[in-house]
């Protein structure tokens, strides 16, 4: 299913810009693969690093990643449902002091992360062609499940180029 950008709400643009596969399905097998090789490569001596002060750890970062992936897909599920009620938005700033990041390894964190892609694809294979058109509001936003499925593949491309560019380059 081709994506029409002007479908996809203004906050969400950047992330599906990232996104070069016209395929939502590749979209999400192919960021899934990416971000298990980036989070099998980081050392573990980088776990507890932030590029700057008030900024996310890496692992608090992986934990964002987690928790936007399941509200996205949540937000997919109840669209494909038919399910009109509103649904909130949510504060991701709340959510990561909460998620226990420093409790959990790195290699736990990429085996949740590869298990909810997994579930992801699962969901989104389950849908028809027409589930996919399906549309819902969300923190205000009127949105179509193939929308989140793009827009859980962007959000996963846009932080893999943050851990890169701001966590794991080497300062010279």
């Amino acid at each position: 299913m081709l994506l029409n950008l002007e479908s996809v709400p203004p906050f969400y643009k950047n992330y599906v810009k990232q996104i070069e596969e016209g395929d939502m399905l590749q979209a999400l097998r192919i960021s899934g693969h990416r971000m298990q090789e980036l989070v099998h490569a980081i050392p573990i001596g980088k776990s507890d690093f932030a590029y700057a002060d008030g900024k996310w750890t890496v692992r608090e970062l992986l934990c964002h990643m987690i928790d936007a992936e399941r509200i996205f897909a949540y937000r997919a599920l109840r669209f494909a449902r038919k399910d009109k009620t509103p649904l909130a938005g949510w504060e991701e700033n709340d959510y990561a002091p909460l998620a226990n990041a420093g409790n959990r390894s790195l290699e736990k964190i990429a085996s949740e992360m590869n298990h909810l892609r997994a579930s992801t694809i699962d969901l989104f294979e389950s849908f028809t062609p027409e589930m996919l058109t399906y549309k819902g509001i969300a923190n205000k936003n009127e949105m179509s499940v193939a929308v989140l499925g793009f827009v859980i593949a962007g959000h996963e491309t846009h932080h893999r180029k943050i851990l890169i560019e701001r966590y794991l380059a080497d300062k010279k």
